[in-house]
């Protein structure tokens, strides 16, 4: 199997997302940010967890993004987009963004790189996996900067 390649476009995307996560930690929630990107590249949103400061236990990024995106340009806009998430997406996560249309997800820490950073509970199945099986299909790649998103969940 080839190694994915990444677009130039693709690491600034993933880079708000990452900064993102550092403003939720800094902010007193849990470092995760993600980025919504046009199908053409073009950054369209950024948003981060909120869980703790809305006591929201769905504040989750993706979450916070999808219901944010969709209020402020519309839901169409996230049909056929990218989301750039700075942690692998929960289930719950995942299938917001497949029901919000959206088109391709890429994800920098893996779910084993959160579990073995953050405690608490954790809904473990991979975000490639739950994802194979959406009608339409939703691409997911894992690992773009992956090194800076971990050293953000450690709040280094």
């Amino acid at each position: 199997m080839s190694p994915t390649v990444f677009s130039d476009q693709d690491h600034a995307a993933m880079q708000q997302a990452i900064a993102a996560s550092r403003q939720a930690l800094a902010a007193g929630d849990n470092p995760f940010g993600a980025t919504l990107a046009s199908p053409r590249g073009e950054v369209l949103f950024t948003a981060r967890n909120n869980q703790n400061t809305t006591q929201d236990c769905t504040g989750h990024a993706e979450m916070v993004l999808v219901r944010e995106a969709s209020a402020a340009l519309g839901a169409g806009a996230l049909r056929g987009a990218t989301v750039f998430a700075s942690g692998e997406p929960c289930a719950m996560c995942a299938g917001a963004m497949f029901w919000a249309g959206i088109a391709r997800v890429v994800y920098a820490a893996s779910q084993d790189d959160i579990a073995q950073t953050l405690s608490g509970p954790q809904l473990a199945t991979p975000c490639a996996e739950l994802l194979a099986q959406a009608r339409p299909p939703v691409a997911v790649q894992g690992g773009l900067l992956r090194d800076e998103a971990a050293a953000a969940l450690r709040g280094a």
